[in-house]
Parts: C-alpha cells; sequence; structure tokens
C-alpha cells in the first residue's frame, strides 16, 4: 500500500492530496504527453527539521530538458521554486519519493504538443528499500528498448515508459525481480527503468547513451565515484553473452540506488562484487554526509514541522 504525503502541488498551489484530482479528458492522460522526475528525500541528521536531496541541480536540468522535448517552457528555478514549497509543506520526518510531473493539461482528443496547455503538479510517497539490496535476479525482456529517433529519450517522457510496464510484468510474472532491455540493434540497454553496470577484467563498464539509454543521475554519480577511486571505466556497448560472464552487474537509479544482480535467467553471477560493494558504500556515505569531499552533492531544504 503506497503511503502518499499529506500535501500536493497542482494548478499552481498546495492542497491536500486527497483533494488533487485531474479530469478524466486530461490530454496527458491519453497519450502520455508528460515528462516526470524523481528525487529520494530523506531526513537530514545535521539539520533537524530539513529533508537532503541528491544533486538536485542535475534533476531539475533533465525535467526542464524533458519538458523542453514537449514544447513545454519550464526552467529550472521556476521547478525548484515550486518543489522547495512542496517540501516545506510536508513532513520530513521518513524517507520519500518526490515525483514531479510537468503534462499537457489541455482538454481534448487531438494528439499534439502545440496549443496546449501545461501544467507542472507534485506529490510524494514514503519509500525505503525499492528493490534488495541483496541482490536481485533478471531476465532478457522480449520487449526492446525504443530508439531515440522514435522517441526522445533523451527525456522522462511517460509514453515511453508503457515498454518498462511491460518488461517489468512480463520479469515478474516469468520469477524474476527485474528485466533487461535490449536496444534494437541487439544490445544490452538498460533495466526496465534503471542503468546497468557491469564488471569485466577489474573493468567498470555500462553502455553509452547513444546506446538509446536514460541519461541517469545515479549513473553519472557512479561514473564520477570511480573515477575519483582510481577505477578504469569504460562507456560501450555490451553483448548479452558479456554481461551473463561478467564478475559483477548492478543496476543504478534514484528509487533503486546500486542494486546488485546476483541472477541473469539460469546464470548465477559470483557471490563476491568487491568493487559493486566499494562503490556503493561511498555512495552511501555520500547521502548520509560523511565525505567531505561531495558535500555539493546534498543540498538541504526545510520541511514542515514534525
Amino acid at each position: 500500500m503506497n503511503n502518499f504525503l499529506p500535501k500536493a502541488y497542482l494548478q499552481g498551489r498546495i492542497i491536500d492530496f486527497k483533494d488533487a484530482n485531474i479530469s478524466i479528458a486530461t490530454h496527458a492522460l491519453h497519450y502520455g504527453t508528460a515528462a516526470f522526475g524523481g528525487m529520494r528525500v530523506e531526513p537530514s541528521s545535521k539539520k533537524p527539521g530539513s529533508v537532503n536531496l541528491f544533486r538536485p541541480e542535475l534533476h531539475l536540468k533533465r525535467l526542464s530538458d524533458s519538458a523542453r522535448l514537449l514544447g513545454y517552457s519550464l526552467t529550472e528555478s521556476q521547478i525548484l521554486k515550486i518543489i522547495t514549497e512542496f517540501i516545506a509543506a510536508n513532513p520530513g520526518d521518513k524517507p520519500y519519493y518526490l515525483r514531479p510531473l510537468a503534462y499537457t493539461s489541455d482538454l481534448g482528443i487531438a494528439p499534439r504538443t502545440h496549443d496546449v496547455e501545461f501544467d507542472l503538479l507534485v506529490y510524494g510517497v514514503e519509500m525505503g528499500e525499492y528493490l534488495s539490496s541483496d541482490g536481485i535476479s533478471c531476465c532478457f525482456s522480449s520487449w526492446t528498448r525504443g530508439e531515440d529517433r522514435g522517441l526522445p529519450l533523451r527525456g522522462k517522457i511517460s509514453g515511453s515508459y508503457v515498454t518498462s510496464a511491460l518488461a517489468k510484468t512480463e520479469a515478474i510474472n516469468r520469477g524474476f525481480d527485474e528485466a533487461i532491455l535490449l536496444n534494437s540493434r541487439g544490445k544490452v540497454a538498460e533495466g526496465s527503468a534503471m542503468n546497468i553496470f557491469m564488471v569485466r577484467d577489474g573493468v567498470l563498464v555500462t553502455p553509452p547513451v547513444t546506446a538509446d539509454i536514460l541519461e541517469g543521475i545515479t549513473r553519472r554519480s557512479i561514473l564520477e565515484i570511480a573515477t575519483k577511486q582510481g577505477l578504469k571505466t569504460v562507456e560501450r556497448d555490451i553483448d548479452k553473452s558479456e554481461l551473463i560472464l561478467a564478475e559483477e552487474v548492478f543496476l543504478t537509479g534514484t528509487a533503486a540506488r546500486i542494486t546488485p544482480v546476483k541472477r541473469i535467467e539460469q546464470y548465477d553471477l559470483p557471490d563476491t562484487r568487491p568493487i559493486t560493494d566499494t562503490i556503493r558504500q561511498t555512495f552511501n556515505d555520500i547521502q548520509a554526509q560523511k565525505l567531505p569531499e561531495y558535500k555539493d552533492w546534498i543540498q538541504s531544504f526545510p520541511s514542515a514541522d514534525l
């Protein structure tokens, strides 16, 4: 059961979540003409009455860019103002997932992105562990990751996540925890809603942004962390067979954080994951504000009085 935060932002104001409703004729509902973001919000251990966001400036930019792909001019400062207002209206005593959605709020049946009205809504839902930190099983999906020439994959466009939903459900129905999608060239793309990394011969490898993947913020952060730790990183195409033969595989995302993969199809991966464990520990320490060199990655915002 989802535990939604008590307040939401809709049509320019903070209202009770239970009253945050839109028309059944809303354009985005019918055509997927929306762009969304997702940020984990954690209670701050250093500033009572405040919450922390991980690299919010990158999230703001991606949402602004995603909206622009739909023809919606939404600046990073506008999004920040609304998110700040939303956080201040909700209690910050528990971790939650903040979901902003820029959408075509027009009422109509013509599929288009011109001559339409847009709006930005924000809500939140309590969130703990999204996937098991002990490791998950994955299968290769029968669904194919879309191509950038057919969908603007540089953005988090809601319509493109139909493929993700189908792949995730297919995986669960087959007895797996998560799906791995290949792109139209048969190369490994990503999970249903996460980026993917593997370790081969001690080298950290991940598909390039030209492999029709989402330009993940956690993905970018992992590459920066690994480089600072002196680990060799490569962005290149990955084949199915070498993923199965990898020394380590893990998925990354705002919700998933860093999730190890312990089995792909019928193939078990090694139980020891030294590189995954080291990167994950560093990532957790950054979010806990234990590493001064990464202090700019965490920003605090005042929340409602508890």
